[in-house]
């Protein structure tokens, strides 16, 4: 079997640097996430995947070593450069040889396999949100809005020694493995991940930048890097010398694949449904329940008279006919609200999974605009 590889990787709509990096050296795929600041989280995740591909290289060692000597070389430098003390990075990596893909994790960027439709996670995320859950002491539900979510409790870099996660994934002709930052999955659900990689089959470069567009449609509070990995037939045609180079080389990632707003990717299907049906209840009156029933399992959150609010239904209109309604108007000033960059989609709407997610953004949305302001009168109540 032969692999056929799609990238992209963009800074989001918040962050001012990107500190994500990528690896492509077939048969090793690698995504890192760095922490630190700007300057000690870019500089972390590099160093780290530097030091893997040289390693790499050589193959003198087992791939896990090779990650070891590259949690040593992020440590050694954050203790000798005082602008980069600190640092640390995320790493999910997969080498894959023959039927085999070896995955090393450390942190809380993920793999995930999807295999005949069906999406399944197969790395463990190191966040303190995670320890809990399966602690028994939060739900997954109350995991997802936790404060403390994206807190880590293992990284590469941060300390000397680092334990790692290792396992074996046997690969099938028509499986797709996807490598991300949690960029992508603090944006996007799963089932959402699994609609655009199932729509997608076949064309790895056009699934990664539609996850990325995606994201950054959601709000791209992050920084988000997805590696995009199909397992295809081997055509039995050898590969030249250098091929892998000039694979990689070809596989470069997409810094700003699609403008967000550009082109509605994932949101694409939801648009093709409300045309639908809109032309359902004009000419077939009979339809309307059935499909407003369906329409009405979708919320978001955007604006009504001013102030932020939570929508049943989907935020478009057919032929005048309004495919939402306000479920909840909030006292939180839209305006206060789109001024935060994060926001700033608000009035187009902001899709969420359930009224439960709802409620959760809209107090998130609370906290930032009440701190917004706390900020603005110099911590002045």
């Amino acid at each position: 079997m032969r692999i056929e590889a799609g990238v992209a990787t963009h800074v989001g709509q918040v962050r001012t640097g990107n500190e994500d990096a990528y690896l492509l050296e077939p048969p090793l795929y690698a995504v890192a996430d760095g922490m630190g600041g700007h300057r000690g989280g870019e500089v972390a995740s590099q160093l780290a995947l530097t030091t893997i591909a040289e390693s790499f290289r050589k193959g003198a060692e087992p791939f896990a070593d090779q990650v070891r000597a590259a949690n040593r070389a992020v440590f050694e430098r954050s203790g000798a450069d005082r602008a980069v003390a600190g640092m640390g990075t995320t790493l999910t990596a997969a080498v894959i040889q023959g039927d085999v893909a070896h995955l090393v994790h450390v942190g809380d960027s993920r793999a995930y396999l999807l295999r005949a439709g069906s999406l399944r996670q197969l790395t463990d995320d190191h966040t303190l949100v995670n320890r809990m859950v399966k602690a028994g002491e939060i739900t997954p539900a109350e995991a997802e809005v936790h404060p403390n979510r994206n807190v880590l409790v293992r990284a590469l870099g941060t300390e000397a020694d680092v334990p790692l996660d290792e396992r074996d994934v046997g690969l099938l002709d028509g499986d797709r493995l996807l490598l991300c930052s949690d960029g992508l999955t603090g944006m996007l659900t799963e089932d959402q991940i699994q609609a655009i990689l199932a729509s997608t089959q076949g064309a790895p470069q056009e699934a990664a930048d539609r996850l990325v567009l995606a994201a950054n449609r959601a709000g791209g509070v992050d920084n988000i890097t997805v590696v995009v990995l199909d397992v295809l037939p081997d055509d039995g045609a050898e590969e030249a010398a250098g091929a892998p180079a000039a694979e990689a080389e070809t596989q470069a990632a997409k810094e700003e694949p699609q403008r967000p707003g550009r082109t509605p990717g994932a949101r694409r299907r939801w648009w093709r449904v409300a045309i639908i049906v809109g032309i359902v209840v004009v000419a077939l009156g009979a339809a309307f329940t059935g499909a407003r029933a369906l329409i009405d399992t979708r919320w978001y959150v955007g604006v009504a008279d001013g102030h932020v609010a939570i929508y049943q239904g989907i935020p478009a209109d057919v032929f005048g006919f309004e495919l939402s309604h306000v479920v909840e108007e909030t006292d939180i000033s839209a305006s206060a609200a789109e001024a935060l960059p994060v926001y700033s989609g608000l009035a187009g709407g902001i899709n969420v999974d359930s009224r439960a997610d709802a409620d959760a953004r809209v107090e998130q949305i609370r906290t930032d605009v009440r701190r917004a302001a706390h900020a603005g009168t110099g911590g002045q109540p």
